[in-house]
């Protein structure tokens, strides 16, 4: 039977002059879609959409911030593809493929959401990389569908970092044990596992990596700033006048911090100030800082602050501790993971320096150092925001003297510094000194901290600032 045309419907007739034979589809033993599978396989590759996989933390959707790739653009494995903002931190998606880029299905500051396509990539498909399920050209399976964070069936929650080192020291993330939310695997759970398997002995902090670029000594400013003749300069954006209101979305960085302080609301708390005479200090640091400067660290007096938290959290544990929410149960913390409030362009971020009671004031500089940069740069990830179990807010560095912090659940105290200034004081011999005051108003959950507790607290937290000196018995 010679075939001159060939039409695909309900049914296929085949057509001559003299004959017409109808058969049924169901005949015929391939499937439309199948062809269309096979024909692409061979000719184009396989195209595969690369979703947007849970990032954790609850987050259902993002902000795409910017692009690193653009259509037609030839990626790799481990590669960035874009950087999405969340209400919480900005991340970095990288490529689980091999490929070209063919399409991109969002703008910039478009939102994406959990487990919806971020870009198609055209992959070579005799590697066979790309799982059934995520070829376009395949009909929707009925079975879960695979993202880049499961391996070989098993759902196993990890940042692009974290897999980077998992990759390089060969370890199966599926055989290791995640203690972060949801079982969510941290660097510090690599580590760990990693120091098992080789037997040796790591901190619970991977500060050790961190290692500054030194800085050259002529870089080292030459003259001091003078405090006292600073002036508010007015914030250098254009003032449009358009008489009509503007409404805008919630998002980002403000849309944590209205979930964050709605909860705050719940917490009764309670207040307590003092003033520091950091006479002692200022001169100490002064002494140290060109020895940071030339290990290419600034010192601030903030690692000095954080570490004498810590000091003063080993002794009143409870202070470093969070209530579950119906009040039943206290989970005193063992890691000291102090934040720090930080006033971005974003908004009001608060990372947190990890194992603060197992790192010098040193160790605590490089990590400010770091997470001022990427605070700066809008480049913070999860990890950095999340897990911090007290809080320390430099109001000063801005200028004031006094504020009232509000605790950050599911943490149960913070405290609010204020400016240095220098002021007057009396000596044991009634003697006027000019001394360097700077106050501090604490808040407690006064569901579990009372009055007593949180003076003791402040009074050690205080003398170790007061006498520097005295820091160095206890310092680990």
């Amino acid at each position: 039977v010679c075939i001159h045309r060939v039409r695909s419907c309900s049914s296929i007739r085949f057509m001559k002059s003299k004959y017409v034979c109808v058969f049924d589809k169901s005949a015929l033993k391939f499937s439309h879609q199948q062809r269309l599978f096979r024909t692409s396989a061979v000719s184009c590759g396989q195209i595969v959409q690369f979703k947007l996989s849970d990032i954790g933390e609850g987050i259902t959707e993002v902000t795409v911030k910017e692009w690193y790739i653009k259509e037609g653009d030839s990626v790799s494995q481990f590669d960035s593809i874009c950087e999405v903002q969340s209400d919480k931190a900005s991340v970095t998606i990288t490529s689980r493929y091999d490929g070209v880029i063919r399409k991109l299905h969002y703008s910039i500051d478009d939102i994406a959401f959990v487990g919806k396509p971020l870009v198609d990539i055209e992959i070579d498909a005799s590697k066979g990389v790309a799982p059934e399920e995520d070829v376009v050209e395949t009909p929707p399976m009925s079975h879960e569908e695979h993202t880049h964070q499961e391996i070989k069936g098993h759902k196993t929650l990890a940042t692009p970092a974290v897999r980077r080192l998992a990759m390089e020291n060969n370890i199966k993330l599926s055989e290791v044990v995640g203690t972060g939310k949801d079982n969510r695997i941290l660097k510090e759970d690599i580590l760990n596992y990693l120091a098992k398997q080789t037997g040796a002995i790591l901190p619970p902090s991977p500060k050790a990596e961190i290692v500054p670029p030194l800085r050259k000594p002529e870089t080292v400013p030459a003259a001091p700033k003078d405090k006292a003749c600073k002036i508010p300069v007015p914030v250098s954006r254009p003032i449009a006048f358009s008489g009509k209101d503007k409404t805008e979305p919630v998002t980002g960085f403000q849309k944590a911090m209205v979930k964050t302080m709605s909860a705050a609301l719940k917490i009764p708390h309670f207040g307590y100030c003092d003033e520091i005479d950091l006479t002692q200090l200022v001169q100490l640091r002064e002494e140290l800082k060109p020895l940071a400067e030339l290990r290419g660290v600034k010192l601030s007096f903030m690692p000095f602050f954080i570490k004498a938290a810590s000091l003063g959290l080993l002794q009143y544990p409870v202070l470093n501790a969070s209530l579950d929410e119906n009040c039943q149960n206290v989970t005193y913390k063992a890691s000291h993971n102090i934040g720090v409030a930080m006033d971005t362009e974003q908004g009001l971020i608060v990372p947190n320096v990890k194992n603060v009671q197992v790192c010098s004031v040193f160790d605590i500089a490089v990590e400010l150092n770091r997470l001022q940069s990427l605070g700066s740069a809008g480049q913070l990830g999860t990890s950095d925001l999340t897990g911090g179990t007290f809080t320390l807010s430099n109001i000063g560095t801005i200028g004031g003297t006094y504020a009232k912090p509000v605790i950050l659940p599911p943490e149960v105290a913070i405290g609010a510094l204020g400016k240095i200034q220098v002021l007057p004081r009396f000596n044991g011999k009634g003697e006027v000194f000019k001394a360097q005051i700077m106050n501090v108003t604490w808040s407690a959950d006064h569901r579990i901290i009372d009055g007593a507790t949180m003076a003791r607290f402040s009074n050690l937290w205080k003398s170790y600032l007061e006498n520097p000196a005295s820091m160095l018995l206890d310092l680990k």
